[in-house]
């Protein structure tokens, strides 16, 4: 297993939650690479500005890989969603997945995550959760399509209760998988979320492999602070994960505390342990 950190890209100017790391982009991968981390989540805003090429060559440059891009930034900056209340406003959410994307495949990246960005069902106006449901479906069967095109794959992210009214568990996102029913549609498992809402961290991530969906994990303990500073048992995880044959990436998603460069450096040091065991 490797472990990553998620950054935002040169586009974004302003503070996301759950993004680590400080200074300029190419300060924050040399950080990065210092840490120890294998590679670096990439958390975008407008896609259509990068050069994928060029990203990718920076990363490399600091002896990094592109672990995902991710699309948490827009949602939290721009307040867009797949599942947007305005027609209008849906279509230019999933134009903007769509360039996630391409600018994933120009960077020559394996994984979109889609976490808070797919919205709420009761944020749809006009419709019902059903009918809001079936959308979703829709849009994400459009979307793997193109990212099958384009030879990358799409994660969607269960999260808690509070945070989404669709997928909230491991079980409910295999269900949804099944709807769409495209290859190029898996899961991402985030532990924070998986400390409110799964029965068990093994039985989750053990159903998921078994179904050849799980893709990604992000990293954030019972508090949504590094690993080791709040209650979930990473060592248990970790071997539910090695006995299930995941050998993905591992990616730092938390809040930055104290400060975005010590929180990714806590993370990386106490995983780097908890894998040696």
């Amino acid at each position: 297993m490797k472990l990553s950190v998620v950054t935002t890209t040169p586009e974004v100017q302003a503070h996301v939650p759950v993004a680590l790391l400080r200074g300029a982009f190419a300060e924050r991968l040399e950080r990065a690479g210092q840490l120890g981390y294998d590679g670096v989540e990439l958390m975008a805003q407008r896609p259509a500005e990068l050069d994928g090429v060029d990203i990718a060559a920076q990363v490399s440059y600091h002896g990094l890989a592109i672990a995902a891009v991710a699309s948490g930034a827009i949602p939290f900056l721009d307040r867009l969603t797949l599942l947007t209340g305005e027609p209008a406003a849906r279509a230019a959410a999933e134009l903007r997945l769509y360039q996630l994307i391409d600018f994933a495949a120009a960077a020559r990246t394996p994984l979109v995550t889609i976490g808070g960005f797919r919205g709420r069902l009761a944020n749809m106006k006009g419709a019902n959760p059903e009918e809001a449901r079936r959308y979703l479906i829709e849009v994400l069967r459009r979307a793997a399509e193109r990212a099958r095109a384009r030879g990358i794959r799409l994660a969607l992210e269960p999260l808690n209760r509070y945070e989404s009214d669709i997928v909230n568990t491991a079980a409910e996102g295999l269900a949804l998988m099944d709807e769409v029913g495209h290859s190029h549609l898996g899961l991402l498992l985030d532990t924070f979320h998986m400390n409110i809402e799964e029965p068990t961290y093994a039985g989750s991530i053990e159903q998921v492999m078994a179904a050849g969906r799980l893709w990604h994990i992000h990293l954030g303990d019972s508090n949504r602070l590094p690993p080791g500073q709040g209650h979930i048992p990473f060592g248990d995880i970790i071997t539910a994960l090695r006995r299930s044959g995941y050998d993905g990436y591992l990616s730092a998603e938390l809040f930055p505390r104290p400060d975005p460069d010590s929180a990714a450096a806590a993370t990386a040091a106490y995983m780097r342990t908890v894998l040696r065991q």
